[in-house]
């Protein structure tokens, strides 16, 4: 009887193991996602350092054109702040997002440390959530992302306030809606670089 056990757990073993497939295969199937409960992430290669600051530059310059006082037009810069402090935290950190802002600073004519502040909020909390971020799928993450680019604007505003400003009304947060639907195409453009091709090559091991 024992004999028939063994031989029967050893019929088992063997019929699992060929039908074993390739680990990448594996880890790229929706029924494994399923079953396990994993989302497949695409390997990414290496960011250039000199790519993450040619966009956050590009942002900035995007902020400088003259948009006036559109609500439908979202913050570029803190937008791409809070994308590279989530995806490089150690490259990209606090000290970035002062220096930033102290440019729209300049710029805006503001009180000289009103962005600075809040993107200095921003960054934190980026780079505070940034490991819970990153697993979630792109719709998820912006559910995250929407309240930081909120606490942002509150803050600037708080000090137009302090100073004798006047509240521009709850238009004035569609921005940060504007800036959160446009998380997903902002992912995928920031991160098309690293992307490695789809198409799997018989040279490379993954």
């Amino acid at each position: 009887m024992r004999r028939r056990w063994f031989d029967a757990l050893l019929t088992s073993f063997a019929v699992r193991s060929a039908r074993r497939t390739d680990p990448v295969e594996l880890t790229s199937s929706s029924a494994f996602g399923a079953v396990r409960g994993y989302q497949p992430k695409i390997l990414l290669r290496p960011v250039n350092p000199g790519f993450i600051w040619f966009t956050l530059f590009i942002a900035l310059a995007a902020n400088l054109l003259p948009w006036g006082r559109t609500p439908l037009v979202p913050d570029f810069l803190a937008l791409a702040l809070v994308f590279w402090n989530v995806q490089q935290p150690r490259r990209v950190g606090i000290g970035a997002a002062f220096v930033f802002g102290l440019l729209m600073d300049v710029h805006d004519g503001a009180l000289f440390g009103e962005h600075a502040l809040a993107y200095t909020l921003l960054s934190y909390g980026a780079i505070s959530l940034h490991r819970r971020i990153l697993w979630f799928p792109l719709g998820a993450q912006a559910v995250h992302i929407l309240p930081l680019l909120l606490i942002a604007q509150v803050a600037s505003l708080l000090i137009r306030l302090w100073v004798g400003g006047r509240f521009p009304g709850w238009t004035y947060f569609i921005e940060s809606a504007v800036g959160t639907a446009l998380w997903p195409v902002v992912s995928w453009l920031l991160l098309a670089p690293q992307r490695r091709p789809t198409q799997r090559d018989e040279t490379r091991p993954l």
